[in-house]
């Protein structure tokens, strides 16, 4: 596993879209062979999407061959009400780049089977080859995805109840009231982000860090799924210097020597 630290959340989502650039550009995608792309939403993914954003109106990278999946999506809200995934990915990143609505792959949290969706969620990537790279955030208690604590290492994509934790934490969009957070969702399972080729979490913040400390140095254990990412060949954590305060200063000194600019 990298283990990338940066200064602060900015340098981070720069670090990470100039990955995800590189990467896109490396792929040589086209129509019949796209870069099939998993992102997340939320707060931390915000500064990797508005630096993708320059660089695409810059034409340094094009979403024009890209295929997305996004991780998860609340069950029960319309697509258009605020705080669903689907609008905030429009609102935040799709409508600012040059992406193929028809590319984009979000749950459908209204679906009549919700079952039958994540199926066929499952069957699509499948189609496209699987994930190339997946981007993901990790919850203040380790989770990745949906997947909350004790979600198996073998899950795909599925209906979840939510944590008490993370209604808690996702309150802050919903006026922070805990009675007008969804309790259920659709999800990616652990299993599906780590069949993706390649798989970088990004954690920012104080409060991120001991998911970071249990990512890093921690045993696996399916009550923090974050923890998974060890057992991925090309996984990447990438935080900033608040998310980094709970790991031991010889961790912290052995991953930053290790990352010498021309790593990156």
């Amino acid at each position: 596993m990298r283990f990338i630290i940066q200064e602060n959340s900015e340098k981070v989502g720069r670090w990470t879209a100039s990955y995800i650039a590189k990467a896109i550009n490396r792929h040589n995608a086209s129509s019949d062979r796209p870069f099939v792309l998993g992102l997340p939403t939320g707060s931390t993914p915000l500064p990797t999407y508005a630096r993708l954003i320059e660089m695409c109106r810059r034409g340094e990278v094009s979403f024009r061959n890209v295929v997305t999946f996004n991780m998860d999506e609340y069950v029960g809200l319309p697509e258009d009400h605020p705080q669903s995934y689907h609008r905030f990915m429009w609102d935040n990143f799709f409508s600012h780049i040059d992406i193929r609505p028809e590319n984009v792959n979000i749950l459908n949290g209204n679906a009549p089977d919700p079952e039958a969706e994540c199926e066929a969620y499952e069957q699509r990537m499948n189609e496209l080859g699987g994930i190339d790279l997946f981007l993901g955030g990790v919850g203040n208690d380790g989770h990745i995805a949906f997947n909350e604590p004790f979600s198996s290492f073998r899950s795909r994509t599925r209906i979840k109840s939510l944590a008490w934790d993370t209604i808690v934490a996702n309150s802050r969009f919903f006026d922070n009231n805990t009675d007008l957070v969804p309790r259920l969702a659709l999800t990616v399972g652990v299993d599906t982000i780590l069949d993706a080729r390649e798989l970088i979490i990004l954690a920012t913040g104080h409060s991120k860090a001991d998911a970071v400390q249990r990512a890093v140095e921690g045993p696996l254990t399916h009550l923090h799924t974050i923890t998974a990412l060890q057992l991925h060949r090309h996984g990447i954590l990438v935080c900033d210097d608040d998310a980094a305060t709970e790991i031991k200063v010889s961790t912290y000194r052995y991953f930053k020597d290790r990352e010498a600019p021309e790593l990156l």
